[in-house]
């Protein structure tokens, strides 16, 4: 069955109305077979909406009658194993299913609105592989960045994000190259979402005072020699994982941020002295997810259907580019005469145009001059411009050579870069 089918079906069970646990199976399967990663199942004031995310967009599949929400809510709760009778607290849940021989686990989250309760259902497809970095689109100048800060035998490893960018994907992919028997690995996670043979992964609690502070304090009571915590949330485990670094453990984590120079601020406010921030971190790696073009439909985009605006934008940051990542990833004749695509829409990606997501990624490194401007507290602006100056590729290029290379459109290099200033 395809996922046509499969919603064909579902929209059929719903319009009936009489086999609850049948459309619950159904709007999973449909879920799956359409590639999305999260199902959201919504109470408005006349109706529920489904929808699915997919490759990073919400999608509305279909709308039902509102009798119908109480007995479907009910069945997931049943299948998460989660209280039915409450519906006045946001509860958490998990689900395992095997589709298609593939073994799924569903992370449910229920939580109460003015017209009954809404349910979030995260997708993690246990049988995919974790990806190398380099089928993340980590190339050239960064992937080799990343692999020497990965060497190092201590320091942070940070990545900066938004939500929906594949941060704990990039993490999985460090701690595989990273995980052999000779090293003890240890992860605090919220959730556990890869089970990875060869390392003690944990979850936290924050409920019952099992926090990332007090689980790393934990952690390094343990021998370990590279430490991954989910997120840097507070100062009390920032200041404990930079004083893990300067002790010999090599520290993996996530911060909340637009892009890499705005980390260092974000640490600098959380009272952390600037001469640590040098001492401790190897890269700081801001990333973001784009659609990718759908090879069987994408169509060339002329030059002169480009405004003069992004034109020039795009002049700009290849003239800043450093030649030997532009003639590496892109080739000599592309740069010659530059070649772009555009969305069109066919049948194998629904009219859509794209067809799953790459990764762009900057890493920006402690260089001289960008250890200058952290002590003397400059601004992210300022830290931005001289980690440019000093050969970081931002997201912006990144995204430009991956336009060239026609995996993306500027249109969506564009909608990411523009969010990232905001």
């Amino acid at each position: 069955m395809d996922y046509s089918s499969s919603l064909e079906e579902l929209k059929n069970l719903v319009y009936k109305g009489d086999n609850i646990q049948k459309i619950c199976d159904t709007i999973i399967l449909t879920a799956v077979l359409g590639d999305a990663s999260d199902i959201h199942v919504e109470p408005l004031s006349s109706y529920v909406r489904l929808r699915y995310r997919i490759d990073g967009e919400m999608r509305e599949v279909l709308e039902y009658q509102s009798f119908l929400h109480t007995w479907v809510i009910a069945r997931f709760k049943i299948l998460s194993e989660l209280k039915i009778d409450e519906s006045r607290i946001p509860q958490d849940g998990r689900i395992s299913q095997t589709i298609d021989a593939r073994p799924l686990d569903l992370r449910v989250s229920t939580l109460p609105t003015v017209h009954g309760e809404k349910i979030v259902m995260r997708i993690v497809d246990k049988s995919k592989k974790i990806p190398k970095l380099d089928q993340l689109g980590i190339e050239w100048k960064n992937l080799n960045l990343l692999k020497k800060a990965i060497a190092l035998p201590n320091g942070v490893i940070l990545t900066s994000w938004p939500t929906w960018s594949w941060k704990s994907t990039t993490l999985y992919s460090i701690l595989t190259i990273l995980n052999n028997s000779s090293i003890n690995i240890m992860t605090l996670e919220d959730p556990v979402e890869n089970q990875v043979d060869g390392i003690s992964q944990s979850q936290v609690k924050p409920g019952i005072g099992y926090s990332f502070a007090n689980g790393l304090r934990t952690a390094l009571r343990q021998d370990p020699d590279i430490i991954m915590v989910w997120e840097m949330r507070d100062k009390e485990t920032v200041d404990i994982a930079i004083e893990a670094s300067l002790t010999g453990h090599l520290v993996l984590s996530t911060i909340h941020t637009n892009n890499a120079s705005e980390t260092i601020t974000r640490i600098l406010n959380m009272w952390v002295q600037p001469f640590l921030i040098p001492a401790s971190l190897n890269i700081i790696i801001a990333q973001r997810l784009v659609k990718k073009l759908c090879p069987h439909c994408k169509q060339k985009l002329g030059l002169n259907d480009i405004d003069k605006e992004t034109l020039k934008d795009i002049k700009h940051s290849l003239s800043i580019t450093p030649k030997d990542e532009l003639s590496s990833r892109v080739g000599v004749d592309i740069l010659k005469a530059p070649v772009f695509y555009k969305p069109k829409g066919c049948d194998k990606c629904e009219e859509n145009g794209y067809k799953w997501r790459v990764g762009l990624y900057e890493m920006l490194e402690i260089t001289p001059g960008v250890k200058e401007m952290v002590l003397r507290g400059d601004s992210a602006y300022n830290i931005n411009k001289q980690a440019i100056i000093d050969g970081m590729i931002s997201l912006e290029q990144d995204g430009i050579i991956k336009a060239l290379q026609w995996h993306t459109s500027l249109e969506e290099v564009y909608r990411v870069s523009k969010s990232q200033n905001q």
